[in-house]
């Protein structure tokens, strides 16, 4: 282990500089959510790429319904059905004057038409009031002629999507560094668009250590604990955009841990360890990863040290196995490892997805809290806290102690007490690390 004590933003920033974004690959569109883009995706075809009817109803030329009312309805002759998936009235058919065509929602305006009036302004062809119209408008055979009474005009386009009113060919549907999520999806696929060329979503490995760790559902004997912690860093890594891995806890035995390690590098671009790096009789991951990968090559082996910080003091970073894997060892204690994970895990996570912004959002807020809030000298202080920024106040729940998750599940940010902060008294203006 390091003799020297890092600072936060040290050891953040050597993470950083040994992670480099995945390759991209070009992938199918439901395999890309969740991938960010590594090229400008531009239009091809119009959206919509006809123009088409946002109501059930008939097309009609403007002209004709020009000041109909219930007293004195419009009387036009039907002269065909258009649905949806249709090409139109047919072969050299168009509305003429007094006709009108029967139109589904979506389907395309037919030629001559100039507006849709709703099914609902009409009889329906039933000779009969606009409650009957619509009723008879679903239950008419296809193709069917005859009239339609319109009792209300439409003015021009009315209730038709224009061609190109979405997107134009050439417009730009999506840009570079665009995260795919479902309207993305949605968008790439009405353009045409099956396939894009991604980066990949980082492959994380969680591996918890501990012969006192068992798995919830399990019954406890005495000094066993449930292993929470690999439970919630599988969990964070999928909410930072990751493919995550959650290998069950292992026994302070640096063999197995060393296989196990050495077993899961086959689909891990980032291995996450919580437990065994402080100092101490058990410290197996130390031990376990020091003959992990070559520490001969540029890169190698995983470098244990010390942090100026509160939780979260040891630490440990470094590459393993033969593609030089990046391995972060988190703390044990919970508080601690969630921090950990917050500070260090997630902005490589985003790093390795190619995103520009790979740290949580911060805020400024007024302290709010009944006595002041001490801090270790010489250490940056992690508070948990709920924030309102509404009112731009931070509120510190639960104490400092490493190994209160109760208060980090009710906490939605981090309140943030520089190296050189000992006591932060109510009202004061601190910096908060929002977790939400």
């Amino acid at each position: 282990m390091s003799s020297t004590i890092w600072s936060v933003d040290e050891h953040l920033e050597d993470i950083l500089a040994a992670v480099r974004p995945l390759e991209p690959i070009e992938l199918q569109l439901p395999e890309a959510q969740g991938c960010v883009l590594v090229e400008d995706v531009v239009v091809e075809i119009a959206l919509p790429p006809f123009d088409n009817s946002s109501m059930d109803g008939y097309a009609v030329r403007v002209a004709d319904v020009e000041g109909a009312t219930e007293e004195f309805p419009a009387v036009l002759t039907v002269i065909g059905d258009v649905a949806a998936g249709d090409a139109g009235l047919g072969d050299d058919q168009r509305v003429g004057p007094g006709e009108a065509a029967r139109i589904m929602t979506g389907a395309p305006l037919p030629a001559g038409a100039e507006a849709v009036v709703p099914v609902e302004w009409t009889d329906g062809g039933t000779g009969e009031g606009p409650a009957a119209a619509m009723r008879a408008h679903s239950d008419a055979p296809e193709g069917a002629a005859g009239e339609v009474r319109v009792h209300r005009p439409a003015g021009a386009r009315a209730h038709v999507r224009a061609r190109g009113s979405d997107v134009r060919p050439g417009d730009l549907a999506l840009r570079a560094g665009s995260v795919i999520g479902a309207p993305q999806i949605g968008l790439l696929a009405a353009i045409g668009r099956s396939t894009v060329k991604v980066r990949p979503r980082p492959r994380v490995v969680v591996i918890s250590t501990g012969s006192e760790l068992v798995q919830p559902g399990e019954e406890l004997s005495g000094g066993q604990i449930y292993d929470s912690n690999s439970f919630a860093l599988t969990a964070a890594a999928r909410e930072a955009g990751a493919i995550a891995y959650r290998v069950g806890a292992v026994s302070d035995d640096a063999e197995t841990l060393r296989a196990t390690i050495e077993d899961q590098l086959i689909r891990a671009d980032i291995v996450v360890t919580t437990g065994g790096v402080s100092v101490g009789a058990y410290d197996v991951v130390k031990e376990a990863l020091s003959s992990v990968g070559d520490e001969d090559e540029p890169g190698g082996g995983v470098d244990f040290r010390k942090l100026a910080m509160q939780p979260g003091k040891p630490q440990g970073f470094g590459s393993i196995g033969p593609d030089h894997t990046p391995l972060l060892a988190l703390p044990g204690n919970p508080v601690s490892s969630y921090v950990s994970f917050e500070l260090f895990v997630r902005p490589a996570i985003r790093t390795l997805m190619g995103l520009p912004d790979v740290n949580r959002p911060t805020a400024r807020a007024s302290l709010v809290t009944d006595k002041a809030l001490s801090s270790p000298a010489g250490r940056r202080q992690f508070l948990r806290g709920t924030y309102d920024a509404e009112a731009g106040t931070v509120t510190p729940v639960g104490g400092s102690g490493s190994h209160l998750i109760a208060a980090l599940a009710q906490a939605d940010a981090l309140i943030v007490l520089p190296e050189d902060v000992t006591s932060a008294e109510p009202g004061a203006d601190t910096e908060v690390i929002l977790l939400r």
